[in-house]
């Protein structure tokens, strides 16, 4: 655990050498996290980082026998809650560095895209949490209310890494619990993300993928679901140089398709079906109400065959597989939430009040996921060894896996033809109970005469 008679060694070996090398305690500086007396910021960041991973509590610590070796509660309460540090401006800049590095080890036809979701931040057995409302979880399949906020997150992805950029804790003017303090400056950060706060997600968004932007994030496409893809929302993105991909659902929104302004049920009869594509039903090129030009892109719902789901692209080149694809990559903010949650105690660590408490502390379990997305791209990923292997891969394109599964298939299929009859039935029996333990869409991909076999 980090000691206060060393502030100069106070990191694990394991995260010493990353926070060197991603320059996180510069990126404090940057955004004006600084005291000028008592503990200093970054021994306090650091103490509050390291927590989880040496599988401590913070109340449990400050009860054992080395209590006195760390600060008092206070203080680290009083960091936590600081309204004048610039916690967006540090999550904003230490991510920008962080994806520049991943960009280096990733070929740069690769697509990257800017990811918009929203997700439950529950304080149910709270009562006095400064800006706390009742907010309706749209997804839990219970379809329940919760005391709490919404945590509006945009996340940047190349289908590899994910990396969190910026967020919002939204409350609600309508369903309110508490207002904002009293005590609160309004020149200070804290009272501008409060601000934010009581602002609706379609109107943050702009600006967040703005920020994202100017901080030097690169990206072509934005991918939301379908509560955000909104005519003037999406028409934004456009305007800022964007494409938007998400999925759409049965609304009063109307479309232009042939002259006529159609509902998306009608739309999807005036789609041509498409041919040789499985799991793809029809597509459809048509205008928004608000003269957005779209691609519309209706697919099987795997959930219930009999229906099915619409994907809607403002880059009309792009074919309907690849729409797909691109849209897949939606996912990996499902994994970013489940793993701060799960694992890195979002929302459970600290109980403040505090509305800067609560930012404080989720850009710190943000920054927690960027260290372990960049060691696991680091471990993973073997082009990080050396500038020579990553030249040497210039021309070895990427491969698509199921292209990868059916190249394997074919030369076990040759290895088979030259081994004698002992070992070709004992290859061709292991090769079925694998076959046979497959989940059915990777069954799809594979050879039939080989799955019939």
């Amino acid at each position: 655990m980090i000691d206060q008679n060393q502030p100069n060694n106070q990191l694990p070996n394991e995260l010493r050498s990353v926070f060197s090398e991603l320059d996180i305690l510069k990126h404090l500086r940057k955004a004006g996290i600084t005291k000028t007396f008592g503990f200093s910021c970054s021994y306090l960041f650091q103490l509050v980082f390291c927590l989880i991973f040496q599988h401590k509590n913070w109340f449990s610590l400050l009860d054992s026998k080395k209590a006195d070796r760390y600060p008092a509660k206070d203080a680290v309460y009083r960091f936590l809650n600081q309204p004048t540090f610039n916690w967006r401006r540090f999550l904003l800049s230490f991510s920008a560095l962080t994806i520049r590095k991943v960009n280096r080890l990733t070929d740069h036809t690769r697509t990257k895209v800017f990811i918009v979701d929203d997700s439950a931040f529950d304080r149910n057995r709270s009562k006095k949490v400064e800006l706390l409302a009742r907010c309706f979880d749209h997804a839990s399949q219970k379809m329940k209310f919760y005391k709490g906020f919404r945590m509006l997150t945009l996340g940047w992805s190349d289908g590899s890494t994910f990396m969190p950029a910026d967020f919002s804790l939204l409350s609600s003017k309508k369903a309110q619990i508490n207002g904002i303090s009293s005590d609160i400056d309004k020149r200070t950060s804290g009272y501008k993300r409060r601000m934010n706060a009581l602002q609706t997600a379609p109107e943050q968004i702009p600006d967040m993928i703005r920020r994202a932007l100017s901080s030097g994030i690169d990206a072509s496409y934005v991918l939301m679901y379908s509560w955000f893809t909104l005519p003037p929302l999406v028409q934004a993105m456009t305007e800022q140089g964007l494409d938007v991909i998400g999925m759409v659902k049965e609304t009063k929104q109307r479309y232009l398709a042939d002259g006529k302004r159609v509902s998306l049920k009608q739309l999807y009869r005036l789609a041509q079906p498409v041919q040789g594509e499985k799991g793809i039903l029809r597509s459809i090129r048509c205008v928004m109400a608000n003269g957005t030009s779209v691609k519309i892109v209706f697919v099987q719902n795997r959930n219930k065959r009999s229906e099915w789901l619409a994907i809607l692209s403002t880059d009309q080149t792009l074919t309907e597989r690849e729409i797909i694809q691109i849209y897949g990559m939606r996912w990996d903010i499902e994994v970013f939430f489940k793993t701060a949650k799960s694992l890195l105690k979002l929302q459970k660590e600290f109980q403040g009040r505090s509305y800067d408490g609560l930012i404080s502390h989720t850009t710190i379990v943000f920054a927690r996921y960027i260290v372990l997305s960049w060691q696991n791209r680091c471990n993973t990923d073997q082009r990080t060894l050396a500038g020579l292997f990553y030249e040497l891969c210039d021309e070895v394109n990427e491969l698509d896996w199921a292209v990868a599964l059916q190249q394997l298939i074919e030369l076990l299929e040759d290895v088979l033809k030259h081994s004698n009859k002992k070992m070709k039935k004992l290859i061709e029996s292991q090769l079925q109970l694998w076959m046979g333990s497959l989940p059915s869409y990777i069954k799809a991909y594979l050879p039939i005469s080989l799955c019939e076999s």
